[in-house]
């Protein structure tokens, strides 16, 4: 059986996710000092507890919501992983399928341990004040997605082409 790398890869991304929101949040104190000017205005650090997806979808903070949130997490994430797996990508895919599973995993771990995901990088350039936060695992699922959709082969996986019928000529 064909070694993978998404287990790899998921860790190493789920190990840097939770060592950098520990860090930035609770080590640097950043959920009680909000905002710490790391490299203004292109990189700030600025707390922001997400209780939904994407830009605060479905944050209506209920336990129940954090359950769907947590439940689709995990159920797409082992998706992906059968997915990769059965289609036999290469290198480049099971990558990409480690960066999202990772993501998806780190922020799964806020939603249990915190009831919310912990974002704190902040990024503006060139006059526009972006509002958001993100964190490491949302840049990893938004590469490994990316990836996913570059490196696989969505049509059939590695099935051989289908033959062409012949017609006859008059």
């Amino acid at each position: 059986m064909q070694r993978t790398l998404i287990p790899l890869v998921a860790l190493i991304v789920l190990i840097v996710d939770q060592v950098s929101k520990w860090a930035v949040v609770f080590w640097l104190n950043l959920d009680q000092r909000v905002e710490i000017d790391v490299f203004p205005p292109y990189l700030v650090f600025r707390m922001a507890w997400n209780y939904g997806m994407n830009f605060g979808l479905m944050a209506q903070g209920s336990n129940l919501g954090r359950a769907v949130l947590i439940g689709l997490a995990l159920v797409i994430s082992a998706w992906v992983w059968v997915w990769v797996r059965r289609e036999k990508s290469g290198k480049r895919a099971q990558v990409a399928a480690g960066l999202m599973i990772g993501g998806a995993l780190g922020n799964v771990i806020d939603r249990i341990l915190y009831g919310a995901v912990a974002d704190f990088l902040n990024m503006s350039c060139c006059g526009i004040d972006n509002p958001y936060a993100f964190n490491v695992a949302d840049v990893s699922i938004f590469f490994g997605l990316a990836g996913l959709v570059l490196f696989s082969d969505f049509a059939g996986g590695n099935a051989p082409p289908r033959k062409r019928r012949r017609t006859k000529t008059p």
